[in-house]
């Protein structure tokens, strides 16, 4: 049989071994046996240089043609096959419920948090940030603390030991560096948000309506009511002619917002440095109740302080305000039932589930 009589029967025996492989290991199998390096085909091209000089057009565009069309049926069956292969090997009921992936929550806190933001904004506050690790003067001095107060000594504020800087003696100590030179002011985490208030009436003129949500950091004991890290927020608002009944009608629009409309607020006469007169709010609700107790104290509050208002460079004579402010952890513990403020820090899944 002549090389051009070989090329059609070649051709149809390799297109039905090609159409007929059960899977790709045999699909590739079958193209190196015709037209791999050593292939049944690829061995008819290299008979092309015995033919006579004018059989060699002929057979050349035959085997040509031939070779395109095995290629074009070995990649149909190739497509054919990949598809095959990634079908599931068992039928998929398309009736059959759905399965949802798992969908993360916010931590408990985190939802008071954005509560109590979202009602600040109602009334018109922004919420203002700042640094966690703090400077004596942001933390203590700008807010009128007392050099002796017991919040400044070492025993009740976490203190960082920094190159030049040394914490501040306890109670009865010298006070002096390496050399009896007085060291350096340190810094601190601070003790409350309050130096966010600081910060921001240094950075601008009244007038001023923000809130300060944030971790703050004391040396507490961690037991069912305290802990070392915890969550603070406060409110500053200044401007002119500002009173404590703007203070008052604020903190109980915020208070029945967080904790139900049947709540009801007293206002103590109290001390903070940082407010003249200065406040603690009490509050009661059906949740007290449940508690055994008529009051809970839940706040601190007050009007600023003259003597803050002249160390951010503000005239006391010109401007007037309020602060307050409160633990989210509180908050968190009296809106849920919860007894222990651990819960919140200990990541157990089976406690989080349910908020």
């Amino acid at each position: 049989m002549s090389l051009l009589n070989e090329i059609e029967p070649l051709k149809q025996s390799a297109l039905a071994e090609l159409g007929a492989a059960p899977d790709l290991p045999a699909l590739e199998q079958i193209k190196g046996a015709w037209i791999g390096p050593h292939g049944k085909f690829t061995a008819l091209m290299k008979q092309l240089g015995a033919l006579p000089k004018e059989e060699k057009p002929a057979a050349g565009k035959l085997i040509n043609a031939a070779k395109v069309e095995l290629e074009g049926a070995l990649a149909a069956r190739r497509e054919e096959l990949e598809l095959k292969a990634a079908l599931p090997k068992e039928p998929t009921d398309f009736t059959l419920p759905g399965r949802r992936r798992a969908v993360g929550k916010l931590h408990p806190l985190t939802q008071v948090t954005d509560d109590i933001v979202r009602a600040f904004r109602k009334i018109g506050f922004v919420v203002a940030d700042g640094p966690e690790i703090e400077d004596e003067f942001h933390c203590f001095d700008a807010l009128n603390t007392p050099a002796d107060h017991p919040a400044r000594d070492s025993q009740d504020t976490f203190y960082i030991q920094t190159a030049g800087a040394s914490v501040p003696p306890s109670p009865g100590g010298e006070g002096r560096g390496e050399g009896g030179q007085k060291p350096a002011k340190p810094y601190l985490l601070r003790t409350h948000t309050s130096s966010v208030q600081i910060r921001v009436m240094q950075s601008q003129p009244p007038p001023i309506r923000i809130i300060a949500p944030g971790r703050v950091y004391r040396r507490d004991n961690a037991d069912a009511t305290h802990n070392p890290t915890f969550h603070q927020i406060e409110g500053l608002y200044v401007d002119k002619g500002v009173t404590v009944s703007d203070l008052k009608g604020t903190v109980e629009f915020v208070f029945k917002e967080l904790m139900g409309p049947d709540v009801k607020l007293r206002f103590r006469p109290h001390y903070f440095s940082y407010t003249e007169p200065s406040m603690e709010i009490d509050f009661t609700n059906a949740l007290v109740k449940k508690l055994g107790k008529d009051w809970l104290e839940i706040a601190g509050c007050g009007m600023v302080h003259p003597q803050v208002f002249e160390n951010v460079g503000y005239d006391p004579e010109v401007w007037s305000g309020w602060a307050f402010g409160f633990g989210i952890e509180r908050i968190a513990m009296l809106r849920y039932g919860i007894n222990d403020i651990r819960l919140f820090y200990e990541n157990d899944v089976r406690f989080l589930r349910q908020f």
